[in-house]
């Protein structure tokens, strides 16, 4: 007998999930081997990528500025989100039954602790770039004290999501409250979870979006004094390319999972969350596999690096790459803002 306000530190797993209505299966059924396999598959193509984009920064010279701390950060937060991802499947399906409940928010902590940090990191990210193009700066002028506290945040908030259900925002002590997805969390705490995210998503819309209208304005104004239209045109789709890819593979991976976090922890009875959670979250943890070509591969320099820490010899540098250009209101037609000294363009560095 369930008695309100008593506390079950000393129950199974078996017993919470039961309280939440969520089978727990003694043997492996179909769909549990189709995620797990889909689930390691993709750990490990998460691990692979972010992997090869902190050897890219740690070993290019290049990148050894700010901006890119923060891109190796959001490798580091993906590459640990894989870790993460790749103990829950192999402590999922029959072998939950298996776990302590401290092994349980075990389980849960490192990917809470994990994607938290992912998805802070793209906000900063998108501050950082806000801020370079509204003051026309190098990265190398960023402040690196900066940058090393936006990283530093990014962690402790991570850090505080991802312990305190272990230690206060769990429902051991008020079985009512008890999530159906994640049967031993408080359902406000997977209510909290989901808003954070979409506050997040709605900033990153609204700083992308002021990106976008400054820099069309500016190359607009450069190209009335050229007739080279077409140039003008072509700037403008790749700025919307940009924007639209950044966006988009934050809804695609991200919403279907919130959306559920959300239907559950508003306790909604009638929605059939159990049905598609696994999938939702192995989608939410394959944006961490999108994260490395939205945020990097997309940089031609950083594609330089992949093929020569991939080939693993040292190429010489070709004529091209040491070109340095200059901003100029004569070259304002080209379709992309090219920054000083490093050779990168603002389309691609801070876009």
């Amino acid at each position: 007998m369930v008695t309100m306000g008593q506390c079950y530190y000393n129950e199974t797993i078996g017993f919470f999930y039961n309280n939440s209505g969520k089978e727990l299966s003694s043997h492996w059924r179909p769909k549990d081997l189709v995620v797990v396999a889909l689930g390691l598959t993709v750990s490990v193509l998460v691990l692979l990528t972010n992997l090869l984009v902190i050897a890219a920064i740690a070993s290019n010279r290049r990148f050894h500025q700010p901006i890119y701390y923060l891109l190796g950060n959001l490798a580091a937060a993906d590459l640990f989100a894989g870790v993460a991802y790749l103990f829950l499947m192999f402590h999922t399906g029959p072998r939950t039954a298996r776990l302590s409940l401290r092994g349980w928010f075990v389980r849960q902590g490192l990917l809470d602790t994990s994607l938290t940090a992912s998805v802070a990191t793209l906000l900063a990210i998108a501050v950082e770039r806000h801020r370079s193009v509204m003051a026309v700066q190098l990265h190398s002028r960023l402040p690196r004290g900066r940058v090393i506290m936006l990283i530093v945040g990014v962690w402790v908030a991570a850090l505080g999501l991802g312990l305190l259900p272990a230690h206060s925002w769990h429902c051991l002590c008020a079985l009512d409250r008890c999530s159906r997805m994640a049967p031993l969390l408080s359902r406000s705490y997977l209510a909290v979870w989901a808003l954070s995210s979409l506050l997040v998503f709605l900033l990153m819309v609204a700083v992308y979006t002021r990106i976008f209208f400054y820099v069309r304005r500016r190359v607009q104004r450069m190209a009335e004094h050229v007739s080279c239209h077409p140039r003008y045109r072509e700037t403008t789709l790749n700025l919307v390319k940009t924007v639209v890819i950044i966006l988009g593979a934050f809804v695609v991976c991200w919403t279907p999972g919130q959306v559920v976090l959300l239907l559950d922890g508003l306790g909604c009875k009638s929605c059939n969350v159990l049905a598609v959670e696994k999938y939702f979250l192995l989608l939410a943890e394959a944006n961490s596999l999108v994260n490395a070509v939205v945020y990097s591969c997309r940089d031609a320099e950083m594609r330089r690096t992949f093929r020569r820490l991939l080939c693993c010899r040292c190429l010489r540098p070709s004529t091209h790459e040491s070109v340095r250009y200059t901003t100029s209101t004569h070259t304002g037609t080209s379709t992309r803002i090219m920054l000083p000294e490093n050779g990168h363009s603002l389309m691609d560095s801070t876009l």
